[in-house]
């Protein structure tokens, strides 16, 4: 069943995806070559915690850590560990945080130490792709819309989506209904309306789209070890005009 938020659930989501955005950017400012990721995950829990939230992932499903940390053709899930970072690496890193009863989710990928321009597109392809998918996020249109807007821009930069992780509905649970594919036709799916929440995220191959889950029973990698790149942010449909962005950094604002 699809929940449609109240403006002052969706004022309370506010709060829990801020707390994620600035608990991002101290994660983000923290990546350098030499630190661990268990370091990165210690840095994240410290941040949520520092402003009065409850970490979203630690103890979810029995994940262990508060923070996702995915190195090179790790996709998504990536279990933080006393692996250190190396100079052109890239890693994403995606966050969750509970305020009021209500979850924020967000993501970003970023480069570790210098980078070639190669790594640098993909993960610049990838953050367009989900600002586009957010552009789809309206009152009227259909749910594949976005997802069809994420494909076609992913597909034409030469890259894959990766369809065995898709984005989500996200209230007073991490994952509701709907799921958000970012892939599809234009035109499919529920009608998206006002009070609709939702966790969009583009989870980007440079090879093929195909990924293997490892032994861990969480870290997803690229089968073929091509690298990945994923973004994301918690959005609520308006009633008119463009989606709120709930998760926005105050620098993508400006």
């Amino acid at each position: 069943m699809i929940i449609l938020k109240t403006p002052a659930e969706i004022d309370v989501m506010a709060q829990a995806s801020k707390v994620v955005a600035e608990a991002l950017e101290v994660v983000r400012n923290a990546v350098r070559p030499g630190v661990t990721t268990d370091d990165l995950d210690r840095i994240a829990e410290q941040a949520i915690r520092d402003r009065g939230a409850i970490p979203a992932f630690k103890g979810y499903r029995s994940y262990p850590k508060t923070l996702c940390a995915s190195v090179n053709e790790q996709v998504v899930h990536g279990i933080p560990s006393k692996r250190k970072l190396k100079d052109g690496d890239i890693i994403g890193l995606d966050l969750g945080a509970i305020v009021g009863g209500f979850y924020g989710d967000s993501a970003v990928t970023v480069a570790v130490g210098e980078t070639n321009e190669s790594v640098a597109r993909l993960i610049q392809v990838t953050q367009e792709a989900l600002d586009l998918g957010i552009q789809q996020a309206v009152v009227g249109n259909r749910l594949t819309d976005i997802s069809h807007a994420v494909q076609r821009y992913v597909e034409a930069a030469g890259y894959s989506v990766v369809t065995e992780f898709v984005g989500h509905g996200i209230g007073r649970q991490l994952h509701e209904e709907f799921q958000v594919p970012n892939y599809g036709k234009a035109g499919q799916g529920p009608r998206l309306q006002y009070g609709m929440v939702l966790a969009i995220e583009p989870m980007v191959n440079m090879g093929g789209s195909a990924v293997r889950v490892l032994e861990d029973r969480w870290t997803a990698v690229t089968a073929d070890g091509s690298l990945s790149a994923h973004f994301e942010h918690t959005i609520a449909i308006q009633p008119t005009g463009p989606a709120r962005v709930l998760s926005q950094r105050v620098l993508d604002a400006a």
